[in-house]
C-alpha cells in the first residue's frame, strides 16, 4: 500500500462513492480515544486489544494484511460510511445503513470488523449498539465526519491538520453515546487517503490505522458476480477485505457475501475480525 492510496479503476469507483459536499462541523472539546477491552467468550478477564508498535518517529502505525503464512484467515471489514451534512438524504429516505447484510454475517456465523462513522451511529445508534455488542463483530473508528484527512483525495472535504485528532475522538464519543462499549483502537482513514502528517497528528490518539490488501469494488456495483469475483481472485492468507456497509452506495454486497463466503470456506479459509489478524502479525500490545 503506498502512502496516498492511488489504486485505479476499483478504488476510484470506491472514492467515489465516499465523496461528500458540505461544511465541516464546529469541533467539539477532545475526549480519548478508547484501547476498550473485547469481550472474551471464555468469561475470562477481558484483554486489551492488541495494536501495532509506533512507526518510525512515533508515527502512528499502518496495519495492512495479516501473516501470509500462518494459516489461511481472512478479515471481512465493512465501511459504514456517513457523512456530517447527509442527515438531509437519510430524513429523505436515503438508506446508508444494510440491515440484511449484517443478517446474513450472523446466519453464516462470520465475524467482521465495521469501521463506522460518528455520523452512522448517531443516525442509526440502535444498529451500531447491537453491532457493537454482538461478540461476533468489531466495531473500529473511520472518523466521525468522513471528510478526508489529506488534500485531493477522491473529491472528499477536508480536515484541517488540527482537527483531525478531535475528529477521530468525536466518532468515539459518538459511538460510546450510542452505547457501544467497546469500540476498537483501529483506525481507517477515509478513501484511504493518508501521509505522515496525518499519521503524526494521530499518533496521541493511540490507534492502529487499517488499511486493506483486496478492494472488493462493490461501491456503487450492481454486478454481484464480478465483484464477488474480484474478491476471490485477490484472496490471498491473511488478507483484508475492504466493502461497505452503506445500501445506497453499496447495493450488492449482502449478495457478493452469500457468494464469497462459502467458496473461500471450501478453500479453507477462516474468518476473523481484524483484531486477531494483528495479534498474529504483533503479539498483544
Amino acid at each position: 500500500m503506498i502512502t496516498l492510496v492511488r489504486r485505479a479503476t476499483a478504488l476510484c469507483a470506491l472514492g467515489a462513492a465516499l465523496a461528500a459536499c458540505g461544511t465541516a462541523e464546529a469541533p467539539q472539546a477532545p475526549r480519548p480515544a478508547p484501547a476498550a477491552p473485547s469481550a472474551s467468550p471464555s468469561g475470562q478477564a477481558p484483554s486489551r486489544p492488541p495494536t501495532l508498535a509506533p512507526g518510525p518517529a512515533g508515527l502512528t502505525p499502518v496495519f495492512e494484511h495479516g501473516p501470509r503464512a500462518d494459516g489461511r484467515t481472512v478479515a471481512l471489514t465493512f465501511d459504514a460510511d456517513m457523512t456530517a451534512d447527509q442527515g438531509p438524504r437519510a430524513a429523505a429516505g436515503e438508506r446508508f445503513d444494510n440491515p440484511r447484510l449484517i443478517a446474513t454475517l450472523r446466519k453464516l456465523k462470520v465475524p467482521a470488523t465495521v469501521f463506522m462513522t460518528g455520523r452512522w451511529a448517531e443516525e442509526y445508534p440502535d444498529e451500531a449498539r447491537s453491532i457493537g455488542r454482538d461478540p461476533r463483530f468489531e466495531i473500529a473508528n473511520h472518523s466521525y465526519s468522513h471528510y478526508a484527512y489529506t488534500d485531493d483525495c477522491y473529491g472528499l472535504p477536508t480536515v484541517s491538520r488540527e482537527r483531525m485528532r478531535t475528529d477521530v475522538e468525536r466518532a468515539y464519543a459518538a459511538f460510546e453515546k450510542a452505547g457501544v462499549r467497546n469500540a476498537m483502537p483501529y483506525f481507517r482513514f477515509p478513501g484511504g487517503c493518508y501521509d505522515k502528517a496525518a499519521l503524526r497528528e494521530l499518533t496521541g490518539t493511540g490507534v492502529t490505522a487499517v488499511q486493506w490488501d483486496v478492494v472488493s469494488g462493490d461501491a456503487f456495483a450492481t454486478d454481484a458476480e464480478a465483484v464477488a469475483r474480484q474478491v476471490l481472485d485477490g484472496v490471498r492468507p491473511g488478507s483484508v477485505v475492504v466493502m461497505h456497509c452503506t445500501r445506497s452506495a453499496a447495493p450488492v454486497t449482502e449478495e457478493v457475501v452469500r457468494k464469497v463466503v462459502p467458496e473461500l470456506r471450501r478453500q479453507g479459509y477462516r474468518f476473523v475480525k481484524v483484531s486477531e489478524l494483528i495479534g498474529a502479525a504483533n503479539g498483544r500490545a
